[in-house]
């Protein structure tokens, strides 16, 4: 390391955002650069531990140490080389990723953790600037062909792998934009588009082919693909929402967050959405059922459409401000977060249940919710009994509900129907250890096959199909 004690010297500085009233006026990203200078300390801040624990906690196995330290050495080609041999897509995860990496920081035992995730998008960032990251087509086609199903981050990585080591990769791909939820769930003053669109190019001209509208089990037989390809990963996401099923779901007003989300960011990037299907949250009371990513997206997006008010419910308890003793690093901290949304304005509040609903002439107008108390944890299952608190109803105005209560799963009709692929116990799709399902030559990568998880999680399991997929032609008939 070239600062030995750089972690000493400097201290943990994050990227500066735009105030929030400027912010919420627009959908463009709205983080700041940071001074060159500046962003060399922060590498220096890396520690030359024995054991780089980040890399155990980044689900790509990223080598952490050694690109911050190029960085602090002002040696970027050198640093993003490093960064690509185990990420895809760092323009991504530099963005919308929660740094497991730095969670796992061995810094982060009783100082500030190391700004990981602000080195890793200025690295790609600047190496794009500087011509760094060109297009490299394999020199070799080895003459097989492999369809992906869903065009999202495991399909995009399982593609570029699979391009790379010179197979014929089509990406099918059933909404009219390439990206997944990347490009339809994370709204653009997380990720604009363009930065999707600007990798993209890159593999259209490494060859990597891409068919928008396409929806495998509607619109082409899923059968077709398996006939026509020499191997088919499926990666079309886990896109089942969990449902409330409580009085009054069915009113006007009551929505899953994806169509919010999705509706909001074909709006921001020019798609017209007619009238009487809009979704908005202007001038209206909203509220956002659930406490993860996804809700905070829609708590950003609906200020920015000009929410009257916004309150976010979340059935579990509010977590502590610090790790608790059963929860020490270098696990993920599981403590409250304030993430750049809930900065921007919103009444939170924890160990709520929702009752119910209730309306005049078919249209949302109140919430019914109780309070809820949580006994202690059970030590075989991890959970809490939970009753409500007697007497602890209450009703709030309510115009406008979004479900972000998670997912249960990838959708079982249509393809996987088609093609009768086995499920597991949690009905995602069933893979063997080589990553193929119950049907020959058809694999799974990413949240259809592991359940709803994270983008970095997503590229890890699309590098991991398309070595699967390498091994498998790589073994005689």
């Amino acid at each position: 390391m070239g600062e030995v004690k750089g972690f000493m010297k400097f201290d943990r500085k994050d990227f500066k955002k735009q105030p929030v009233v400027e912010r919420i006026k627009h959908w463009k990203e709205f983080t700041l650069e940071m001074p060159e200078e500046e962003l060399r300390a922060q590498g220096a801040r890396c520690m030359d531990c024995g054991v780089p624990f980040c890399q155990s906690g980044c689900p790509i196995g990223n080598i952490i140490p050694d690109w911050n330290d190029l960085v602090y050495r002002n040696e970027w080609r050198e640093a993003v080389e490093r960064l690509h041999k185990t990420n895809n897509f760092p323009e991504f995860t530099g963005r919308v990723c929660p740094a497991p990496c730095e969670n796992s920081c061995v810094l982060a035992i009783n100082q500030p953790a190391v700004t990981i995730k602000n080195i890793e998008v200025s690295i790609i960032e600047k190496a794009y600037r500087e011509g760094f990251v060109k297009a490299h087509p394999p020199k070799h086609r080895t003459g097989k062909k492999v369809a992906v199903v869903g065009s999202g981050p495991s399909g995009l990585s399982c593609a570029d792998q699979l391009n790379k080591a010179g197979h014929s990769v089509t990406v099918f791909e059933k909404n009219e934009v390439i990206g997944g939820l990347l490009a339809l769930g994370i709204p653009d003053f997380k990720l604009e588009k363009w930065v999707i669109e600007r990798r993209l190019e890159r593999m259209r001209e490494e060859g990597v082919k891409f068919k928008t509208k396409t929806n495998i089990g509607v619109d082409m037989p899923a059968k077709e693909l398996v006939e026509k390809f020499d191997a088919v990963v499926l990666c079309g996401g886990a896109e089942w929402p969990r449902d409330i099923p409580i009085p009054g779901r069915e009113l006007k007003g009551v929505h899953f967050a994806m169509e919010f989300l999705t509706q909001q960011n074909r709006a921001t990037n020019g798609h017209p959405i007619p009238e009487e299907h809009r979704i908005s949250a202007e001038g209206k009371h909203v509220v956002v059922l659930g406490g993860g990513d996804t809700g905070s997206d829609c708590i950003g997006t609906a200020n920015r459409q000009g929410a009257l008010s916004v309150t976010n419910f979340e059935l579990l308890p509010k977590p502590p401000k610090e790790r608790s003793k059963d929860n020490p690093w270098p696990q993920w901290a599981f403590v409250e977060r304030t993430s750049t949304s809930h900065e921007e304005g919103v009444k939170r509040d924890y160990s709520i249940m929702t009752k119910s609903f209730s309306g005049e002439n078919g249209v949302l107008k109140k919430l019914h919710g109780v309070r809820l108390e949580f006994g202690p944890k059970d030590p075989a299952t991890g959970r809490s009994a939970m009753k409500e608190v007697p007497g602890s109803e209450f009703v709030i105005n309510a115009d406008l509900v979004l479900l972000a209560l998670g997912f249960l799963g990838p959708v079982k009709t249509g393809m996987l129907a088609e093609l009768g692929v086995e499920l597991d116990e949690r009905g995602n799709v069933k893979t063997d250890k080589n990553r193929m399902t119950s049907v020959p030559k058809v694999f799974a990568a990413g949240d259809m096959r592991r359940g709803q998880s994270l983008v970095v999680w997503a590229i890890n399991e699309g590098r991991a199909a398309a070595e699967c997929v390498n091994s498998y032609f790589s073994v005689p008939a």
